[in-house]
């Protein structure tokens, strides 16, 4: 009989300690809800907040322990602790074997003997014509407007029922070194077409975001000088022949009294145009400086200095472009050989890049 009372007082020990354990495991679990979970939108937003929060309150204490660290080390004359480097998907990109070197001999051999070195050298001038797709939209005639504000020495020719290769034919007869198709799509511009003349290459773009200088807030009005051109981060081969493709667009002794900068910046293979004016202005500061002891009658006197300050004005348009295909020679849809085309089986990694 002893033995059996003994047997059922431990099973309900263990049973007590079992529910222990569970109501301990509540707790965790009450404590570590997360706001997707609960239902109540109050409720859901205010945990939300509590989070974020404490996460904030948790980040200022690790800056503030190694800002305090730091400090310590120079005082005592130790090397401060190394800054962590942030990982972005730019600085881990995946190695690519195209990248461009500084001393690639055989890149620079290259550039003298391709379709672009008569107009970079300055043998030829630029002259570009612009024009549509057949069915043109109430957007593209801004559109055109303002490139021709921006390139200097292009032309508009409408489209009309003429095929591209009369219109390259036409061009290369008349001299001219490129040719800009813009394609237009629900009435709003979707595609640029950029041909070299004569031998080529073509590259298809597809343009996105465009804001008009109209809808840009403050804007400014280019003048008609020759703009500077800013290429940012074509390092591949295949960047560096896009790169060069864009600047046979302009001339190449740009006018630096006209103030006015045209940017190509490739981050992730998507090419973000900007078009700026840069402005100088003078600011008065002006400092207290008094003689001797400071008092109540005497008054500091003020001395104004002139500061000059430089500052962006953006005159717009603002698009962005990204490489759909690169093909041998002017435009071809049936015989023409590719040099690149994108396909959906490359983007396969968020860290591998081809511009």
């Amino acid at each position: 009989m002893g033995g059996k009372r003994k047997n059922t007082e431990n099973e309900g020990m263990e049973g007590d300690e079992d529910i222990q354990n569970i109501n301990k495991k509540m707790k965790k679990e009450k404590r570590e809800i997360l706001p997707s979970s609960i239902k109540n939108k109050e409720k859901r937003s205010a945990v939300h907040a509590k989070l974020k929060h404490q996460k904030k309150l948790e980040k200022r204490k690790k800056l503030k322990a190694r800002d305090a660290a730091a400090k310590r080390a120079i005082e005592l004359g130790e090397e401060p602790p190394q800054k962590q480097i942030p990982r972005t998907i730019e600085n881990t990109r995946e190695a690519d074997e195209t990248v461009c070197m500084p001393d690639d001999e055989e890149l620079f051999a290259g550039n003298d003997a391709d379709e672009f070195s008569a107009i970079l050298k300055q043998d030829r001038t630029p002259k570009i014509l612009i024009t549509t797709c057949r069915f043109n939209s109430t957007r593209g005639p801004a559109f055109i407007n303002e490139l021709l504000s921006v390139i200097p020495n292009a032309h508009y020719f409408k489209r009309g029922t003429y095929d591209l290769k009369k219109i390259v034919e036409y061009a290369n007869n008349k001299e001219f070194t490129s040719i800009i198709v813009v394609h237009t799509n629900r009435r709003e511009p979707d595609a640029l077409l950029v041909i070299g003349l004569p031998y080529g290459p073509t590259a298809h773009f597809k343009l996105s975001s465009l804001v008009l200088r109209k809808d840009i807030k403050n804007h400014g009005n280019p003048t008609s000088h020759e703009p500077e051109l800013v290429l940012n981060n074509f390092t591949t081969r295949l960047g560096h022949r896009v790169g060069r493709l864009i600047q046979s667009l302009f001339p190449q002794s740009p006018n630096f009294r006209g103030r006015r900068v045209v940017t190509f910046h490739n981050q992730r293979d998507f090419v973000f145009f900007r078009h700026h004016r840069y402005i100088f202005e003078t600011k008065e500061t002006k400092q207290c400086e008094s003689k001797g002891k400071k008092s109540k009658d005497t008054k500091g006197e003020t001395i104004s200095k002139e500061k000059v300050i430089a500052r962006l004005q953006e005159c717009g348009p603002r698009f962005t472009l990204k490489l759909v295909s690169l093909q041998h020679g002017t435009f071809d849809t049936k015989g023409g050989e590719f040099e690149w085309v994108h396909k959906p089986e490359m983007d396969t990694s968020r860290r591998r890049f081809f511009l």
